[in-house]
């Protein structure tokens, strides 16, 4: 039976491929900027909601300096990538878009590894030569 955090991470991948393709419906004619805003403000909605039905809305006061630093710098960056994902969608196909954001796989683990002290497996470090060679592969002009 597989780990919980596989069929979390595989929700995860279905939800960001139909990101991919509703944000590309949904841009057209509009500034991808503002489209950012609007997904954001869906996400906080969606959130408070689900934390109020779920009751796991915690006290701010418990969340430790370093708890608020990583925080915000992963807010900073999810808004950057988000920004930066939209103009992408705006500007090219979906379906070269998105296998190229996920260079993104090969980036986090080689991140991993310098500042979790993560130790990747000689299978897991082949996944992520193929996952950088199919990026490799889908850059490459025609």
């Amino acid at each position: 039976m597989a780990q919980a955090w596989l069929y979390w991470a595989l929700a995860s991948a279905i939800f960001a491929a139909l990101t991919a393709i509703f944000a590309k419906m949904g841009l057209q004619g509009i500034d991808s900027d503002f489209a950012t805003f609007i997904r954001t403000v869906v996400i906080i909605g969606a959130l408070a909601l689900f934390l109020s039905y779920t009751h796991k809305w915690q006290s701010l006061g418990s969340l430790s300096g370093r708890n608020w630093l990583f925080l915000i710098l992963s807010g900073l960056a999810t808004g950057a990538s988000w920004l930066a994902y939209f103009k992408a969608l705006q500007l090219g196909n979906a379906s070269q878009v998105a296998p190229i954001d996920k260079f993104s796989v090969v980036l986090v683990t080689l991140f991993a590894v310098l500042f979790l002290g993560e130790r990747p497996s000689g299978q897991e470090w082949l996944g992520i030569v193929l996952i950088g060679a199919g990026v490799l592969v889908l850059a490459l002009k025609r």
